[in-house]
């Protein structure tokens, strides 16, 4: 009888604790900080694909801040951003012949560098903060004009027919393709 009176309660504290730690870490997955995104186009015969992760502005200064000017930036968060194409493109007077690349940027008040790397698939910051970029792997670079533009909260890459727009926070700028 005693054992019974012992028992039950004790049952019922390990019960509980079973049913609590089963659903521990149950609750939603929450989507990541900066998504991955892919955009895809075409050009010519040229099937073109610019993969990159998405920050956000979160209520903070962009350009000349979080992205300093004068310095190479991963042009997105987490890795390098990617552009693959299945056929040799023209960029801006530049072949940048079939494959994968890294698409790194240089920011600066006035026009802006960009730099399409042979090297592809590493992180896109150092310890430090500096970009991972190798100056020795790259392709070609190219400078593009900028524009104020209206606010974009996200980081965006859209295929439009002229090349790859790029926005984010009131800053856009066009990779011209052909």
């Amino acid at each position: 009888m005693k054992i019974n009176t012992i028992f039950k309660p004790l049952l019922a504290v390990i019960v509980l604790l079973l049913v609590s730690i089963s659903s521990f870490g149950q609750d939603a997955p929450r989507p990541p900080q900066s998504p991955k995104v892919t955009v895809t186009g075409t050009f010519g015969k040229a099937n073109v694909s610019v993969v990159y992760s998405s920050p956000s502005v979160k209520g903070r200064k962009i350009w000349g801040e979080l992205v300093p000017y004068g310095k190479v930036w991963r042009a997105g968060a987490n890795s390098a951003t990617i552009i693959e194409t299945d056929a040799d493109v023209n960029i801006a007077g530049n072949t940048l012949a079939k494959g994968k690349y890294s698409i790194y940027m240089l920011p600066s008040e006035g026009d802006w560098q960009v730099i399409f790397n042979t090297e592809v698939g590493q992180w896109g910051i150092k310890r430090g903060g500096e970009t991972t970029r190798n100056p020795e792997k790259d392709a070609f670079t190219i400078t593009v004009k900028t524009a104020k533009s209206d606010f974009k909260e996200a980081l965006e890459y859209k295929v439009v027919p002229t090349g790859i727009a790029f926005g984010w926070e009131n800053v856009s700028l066009l990779i011209p393709i052909k």
